[in-house]
């Protein structure tokens, strides 16, 4: 993004963990390690969906590309993290900065925002399985997983542009390990009427929606799975939403409590962490261990290294 002429600020310093000096190096390495189980852990489900026919339906292909979004999210954030906490050097250039601030967040509305298909497909699964495969043709499914890119992209542009033409002309140090729309724009000398109310639609499009949008297509299959009367066919419903809820559930709550805690404080930082760290390398654990289609295709994939092993042996 290119300064305006009433910007004097080139860079920013992202204070990150500066003030716990004595754990930045052991923070460091934990960072790195589930930096790398996470991608790992993701591109493992990747290569499960693609390598397995029986995975080759709408519900897996979001999940694979879920696990994308979590991939290119950790990779605009941490490795930048990493490299604050070993080195004396903590600023970052005012366009590296709004890059950054655009790539996570343009990323973390498509996850919102993939997180309200997922919850469409599943409810049209549950509630019409008779027409499921008549209405979700490979052309929907395909519409269905761009849809979030292009919502993201264009919702997040457009706050991106308005908040880099705010006046930057005294401080500039963000209280946190990354560039974010709130503490980039708390530095700002001025906030025009309309830049405020593109800011805050922007922010309602990229989250509020999405989130009420999933709130209501779950509860409506869980009331549709209530009314199921075999308690088999209620019993596999709920095994197959429940790594779906889980996974929706944890990214929303840590998201709202970060919105929670006063700005400022040490702690929104350390839940910083959770939700931008913790949470993707979270993922595909839970849908390996929750889902019954993984688990069988991860013991299938042992059973048959194991076999091949032997024959070679």
């Amino acid at each position: 993004m290119d300064k305006t002429n009433n910007t004097a600020v080139e860079e920013f310093i992202l204070l990150a963990f500066s003030d716990l000096y004595q754990l930045q190096i052991p923070l460091f390495f934990v960072t790195l390690l589930v930096f790398i189980m996470c991608v790992f852990g993701n591109f493992a489900i990747i290569f499960l969906v693609v390598a397995e026919p029986s995975l080759h339906t709408p519900m897996y292909l979001f999940i694979s590309e879920l696990s994308v979004l979590e991939i290119m999210y950790v990779s605009c954030i941490v490795p930048n993290l990493l490299a604050n906490l070993i080195a004396d050097q903590k600023s970052i250039s005012f366009s590296g900065c709004f890059i950054q601030l655009f790539a996570n967040s343009a990323l973390g509305t498509a996850e919102c925002y993939l997180f309200a298909v997922m919850a469409f497909d599943r409810d049209l699964a549950i509630n019409k399985p008779l027409h499921y495969s008549v209405i979700m043709t490979q052309k929907v499914c395909v519409q269905l997983a761009v849809l979030p890119w292009i919502v993201g992209i264009i919702t997040v542009l457009i706050s991106t542009v308005f908040t880099a033409k705010l006046e930057f002309c005294g401080p500039n140090e963000i209280n946190n390990f990354f560039c974010d729309f709130p503490p980039v724009q708390s530095l700002a000398c001025s906030r025009p009427f309309i830049t405020e109310v593109v800011i805050i639609s922007g922010a309602i499009f990229a989250a509020v929606l999405p989130f009420m949008a999933t709130v209501g297509l779950y509860t409506h299959v869980i009331i549709v799975i209530c009314k199921i009367k075999s308690a088999e066919s209620k019993k596999k419903a709920f095994s197959t939403l429940s790594s779906h809820l889980t996974v929706a559930g944890l990214y929303y709550m840590t998201v709202i409590f970060v919105n929670a805690v006063p700005k400022g404080t040490q702690y929104n930082k350390f839940i910083a962490l959770i939700y931008t760290v913790i949470i993707p390398l979270l993922n595909p654990f839970i849908y390996a261990f929750r889902n019954k289609d993984i688990k069988k295709t991860l013991i299938k994939s042992r059973r048959l290294k194991l076999c091949q092993g032997s024959f070679q042996y």
